[in-house]
């Protein structure tokens, strides 16, 4: 049973990170009003602006992927009655 988590595991990682990515562009347009955070070359923003920038997205994305795998280990768990490893 415990490989049958392998794919939906996949297919739930994934789904994290579009979800972290929607989550991160929301935030970041709360905070700054703007559409999209700076890359790490861009030329027109300041160092403090790209270290934050990156900082919120790594914060964002851990949390919102570690919460949609643990919701799809504990929701496989309910359906078959073993912790996928």
């Amino acid at each position: 049973m415990k490989t049958l988590y392998k794919p939906l595991g996949l297919l739930i990682s994934v789904l994290g990170g579009l979800a972290a990515n929607a989550v991160f562009t929301k935030v970041w347009k709360q905070i700054t009003g703007e559409r999209q955070a700076p890359t790490s070359t861009a030329r027109d923003h300041s160092w403090r602006e790209v270290l934050f920038a990156a900082a919120l997205q790594g914060a964002v994305f851990g949390l919102v992927k570690a919460a949609i795998d643990r919701a799809g280990a504990t929701g496989y768990e309910s359906l078959t009655g073993t912790w996928p490893e």
